[in-house]
C-alpha cells in the first residue's frame, strides 16, 4: 500500500466531509459547471473510488475505458488478476445501495467492453474478476466506501 494513496484517500474522504458540513450538495456545483448534478457525483465517487483501490494495492492501469460495447470505469491490477471495476455512487438511499444499480444488462454491458479490452491486450492476465465500489454518503455513518471483488460473472 502507497503512502501517497493512503493520504490521497483521506484527504480526500477529509473534502468530502467538510463539503456535507457546510451543506454544500454535487447539484450547485453540477448547476454551475453546466454538467447534470448525476455526472458531478458520478466523477467524484470514481475518484474516490480511484483513491481507494490504490489504497487497497490494485495497480490501476484504465479509468472510464469507451468501446463499442460500453464503458469500464476503472481497469486494474489486484495481484496477478485483472480487475474490471465499475462505480456505483449514490447520496440518498432511496433506490437502495449502490451495488444494486448494476442491472444484468449492465453486467452485459461490462462483459462485452471487458472482452474487448482483452482481445487487444498484448499479454494476456493470468485470471481476470468483476468487481464493484460503492460509494454512498449516509447523514449518520457518513461516507461509506465498499469493495465488492468478484461481484458477478459474465
Amino acid at each position: 500500500m502507497s503512502l501517497f494513496a493512503k493520504a490521497m484517500y483521506r484527504a480526500l474522504v477529509w473534502k468530502e466531509r467538510q463539503r456535507a458540513l457546510r451543506g454544500e450538495q454535487s447539484d450547485k456545483k453540477g448547476r454551475a459547471s453546466g454538467r447534470a448534478a448525476h455526472l458531478v457525483t458520478g466523477e467524484r465517487g470514481e475518484t474516490l473510488a480511484y483513491w481507494h483501490l490504490r489504497q487497497e494495492g490494485y495497480t490501476i492501469v484504465a479509468r472510464n475505458r469507451r468501446s463499442r460495447g460500453g464503458e469500464l470505469d476503472l481497469v486494474g491490477w489486484d495481484g496477478p488478476t485483472l480487475a474490471f471495476v465499475e462505480v456505483k455512487t449514490r447520496t440518498t438511499a432511496d433506490t437502495g445501495p449502490p451495488e444494486l444499480a448494476v442491472s444484468r444488462a449492465k453486467q452485459k454491458r461490462i462483459g462485452k467492453a471487458a472482452h474487448d479490452y482483452l482481445r487487444r491486450l498484448r499479454k494476456k492476465p493470468e485470471s481476470y474478476r468483476f468487481d464493484i465500489v460503492s460509494v454512498f454518503w449516509d447523514e449518520t455513518a457518513g461516507l461509506r466506501v465498499r469493495l465488492i471483488k468478484n461481484a458477478f460473472t459474465v
